[in-house]
Parts: C-alpha cells; sequence; structure tokens
C-alpha cells in the first residue's frame, strides 16, 4: 500500500494583528498550500491503484487555539477541514485518510516559533506585542508517545481518525471546543486572559513536569 504522511510544517509565532503580510503568505504555503498541492496528485495515483493511506499531521493547535500562536493554528484549522473533507471524498475509492493531533511536545519546535518575530521585515514601533517579552504559554511534554503514535497510524495499526497526543490532553481538548459556544463578546473585556498571561511568565523549553499542565 502507499503510504503519503503530510508532515511539513512550520510555524510562526507572534500576535494574529502584528506578524507581516509575507510571513503569513509563508505560513500557508508550507503548512497547507504545499501539502495538498502535493496530495492531490498523489490521491489520484492512489485511486487509480484503488488502496493507499493518507495521513495529515495536524495538532492539538488545529483543533484549540492558545495565545500568540494564533497564525499557525490558523494554518491547521485548515488542515483539519482539509483531511476530514478528504476522507469523505476518497471514502468510495477505498482510500484511507487519518490525522495525527501533536500537542506541546519538547522538541524545540514550540519555542523557535517564538523567535521567528526576529526576521519580520516591519516597524516594530508599530506592534502591540513586544515579542521579545513572550515565550509558547504551554509546558511541554516528553515527545516520545506522538512518536509511537504517528508511527502506528502510517503502518495502519491504528485505525482511529483523529489521533491526538498526549491522551492525557483529550478531555481539556474537547472541552476548550465547547466554550466558544457559551462565550459571550464582552466576557472579560478590559483584563488580560490568564492564557496569555502564561506567555510572559513561563520560561522556554519548560517541562511538564514543573510547569502548568
Amino acid at each position: 500500500m502507499e503510504i503519503l504522511v503530510n508532515n511539513a510544517g512550520v510555524g510562526e509565532g507572534g500576535s494574529t494583528v502584528d506578524i507581516p503580510a509575507s510571513n503569513i503568505r509563508h505560513q500557508f504555503e508550507v503548512n497547507v498550500t504545499g501539502p495538498l498541492l502535493l496530495t492531490q496528485g498523489i490521491a489520484k495515483q492512489m485511486v487509480e491503484r484503488g488502496t493507499g493511506r493518507i495521513v495529515w499531521v495536524s495538532s492539538r493547535e488545529g483543533l484549540n487555539v492558545n495565545p500568540f500562536t494564533g497564525l499557525y493554528s490558523a494554518s491547521k484549522h485548515a488542515i483539519e477541514a482539509i483531511a476530514e473533507t478528504m476522507a469523505y471524498e476518497l471514502q468510495e475509492f477505498g482510500i484511507e485518510v487519518a490525522t495525527v493531533n501533536p500537542g506541546p511536545f519538547l522538541t524545540g519546535f514550540n519555542d523557535r516559533m517564538f523567535q521567528t518575530w526576529q526576521s519580520w521585515q516591519d516597524d516594530p514601533s508599530g506592534r502591540l506585542f513586544d515579542c521579545s517579552k513572550l515565550a509558547f504559554p504551554r509546558a511541554q511534554f516528553d515527545p516520545e508517545p506522538v512518536y509511537a503514535t504517528m508511527t502506528a497510524v502510517a503502518a495502519g495499526e491504528v485505525d482511529t481518525y483523529r489521533n491526538l497526543e498526549p491522551k492525557s490532553m483529550i478531555d481539556e481538548t474537547k472541552g476548550l471546543q465547547e466554550v466558544p459556544w457559551e462565550r459571550k463578546v464582552t466576557d472579560g473585556l478590559g483584563t488580560r486572559p490568564r492564557s496569555l498571561q502564561n506567555s510572559y511568565d513561563m520560561e522556554p523549553e519548560t517541562p511538564v513536569s514543573i510547569g502548568w499542565s
């Protein structure tokens, strides 16, 4: 069976109202447009053979959001929409489609996301937030479980469509998906959310064992 794992990705950190246009375009070109164009051609080859498996490496950020990772999260929300739609569209042709949703793992990726502002071609005085004071807003897990899950999904040893790691975050993730349904536009106006303050308080590369879970 032919297997395609779409794992290409970059992360752009910073406020959604500050990130320059060129960085926005780069985020979506690498995370969304490029993988989709690649998949179009390979998926049609799979259809000709009558078999195949496509694994989209999304993110927990494709299901929830955190302050200052909104652009990366938006690209992963796009991947979620593409993958779920593709699963329906390719079902009759015998093509399997699955997603893997890594949470905050301590691989260096999340912390590098909060250094991309150094490449911005803009006027720093016009920014709403000082990026040099921000860090990834969550403590991070040991990455070994997600490696094992990704390998198992690609090999067909796991047949669930959505595969979030660490599994300890599944209930929290589902709960946060309900929050926008109850949120009022006036909730907390004039105050800073704790989730945003975490970006100021968190030290880079903070593991779960000594930080927020």
